[in-house]
């Protein structure tokens, strides 16, 4: 027997990971809901981003000569920030999005934010994929290292995501003003890593310890180890990935993982709230 409308904040959302995955399927479903193509715009659409991103930096501003394999770097780097920026604005509106399920029935409120993370990733996967196929077109062979190195990538953002989600989808729900402050977050990270650039720029132009806080923000260690999953293999004469990545990969797991426990608090602090201000 359990009390009616006990919750054990994230380990509920887990225990009732059917409901999850329903959740889950109906977004993803409603997403292709009348579309002719479906899935293929998952393709499409990362494919046109990286082409307009490759001329536009690539090209006009000289990276195509000054990094080796520019193209599979910058889709690299987009790819870890495009699924951290959905999970994470999602995550944000994901209560108030769903506020006449909340106030009619009783489940896991955190079960919404997780299941953007959730979504963020599967719609992320064809992205993967074409990163996968365009390395595998330069010659990138995977070992154990590299693997490894890609799924400590996405674990860091999907943590760092949903704890995040969870913070600011909370205080979202009274302070509307917080989701504005996640669109200009979230704006600012695709230049706050190594995306666009290498991280040596930032090291020239910046000082010491400057520098080592950028390493710390979990983004870069996350897009750092993503380009040495995929890029940093395949051998440019010149390729270099930032110091000590798998110390501040593991750091940055971490950073996550208190960012998750700092959300669930906050949210929990705030729940009894939801329904009223919803």
């Amino acid at each position: 027997m359990s009390t009616p409308g006990g919750n054990r904040g994230l380990l509920e959302v887990f225990r009732q990971r059917h409901l999850l995955s329903l959740i889950v399927r109906k977004e993803v479903q409603i997403r292709y809901r009348g579309s002719i193509f479906g899935w293929l715009w998952s393709y499409v659409k990362p494919l046109v981003q990286f082409v307009v991103f490759y001329v536009a930096i690539g090209v006009f501003l000289g990276m195509n000569a000054r990094v080796d394999f520019f193209p599979l770097y910058l889709l690299a780097g987009i790819t870890v920030v495009t699924f951290f920026n959905e999970a994470f604005s999602n995550g944000t509106r994901s209560l108030v999005d769903n506020a006449a399920l909340i106030k009619k029935i009783y489940l896991p409120r955190e079960m919404f934010p997780v299941a953007s993370m959730l979504i963020a990733a599967v719609n992320t996967v064809p992205q993967i994929i074409v990163v996968v196929v365009i390395a595998l077109l330069f010659g990138w062979i995977p070992s154990l290292l590299s693997l490894g190195a890609i799924f400590l990538a996405l674990l860091i953002v999907a943590v760092l995501a949903s704890g995040l989600g969870l913070f600011f989808g909370s205080i979202n729900v009274t302070f509307r003003d917080a989701q504005s402050f996640v669109e200009i977050i979230v704006m600012v990270a695709i230049w706050a890593s190594p995306v666009m650039y290498e991280w040596t720029q930032v090291a020239n132009a910046v000082p010491e310890w400057l520098f080592v806080l950028y390493r710390l923000n979990p983004i870069t260690a996350a897009v750092e180890l993503f380009h040495y999953g995929i890029w940093f293999p395949l051998g440019p004469h010149d390729a270099t990935v930032l110091p000590d990545i798998w110390t501040y990969g593991l750091i940055a797991l971490l950073t996550s993982l208190i960012a998750l426990v700092i959300g669930q608090l906050v949210f929990r602090r705030l729940e009894g709230r939801f329904a009223q201000d919803l």
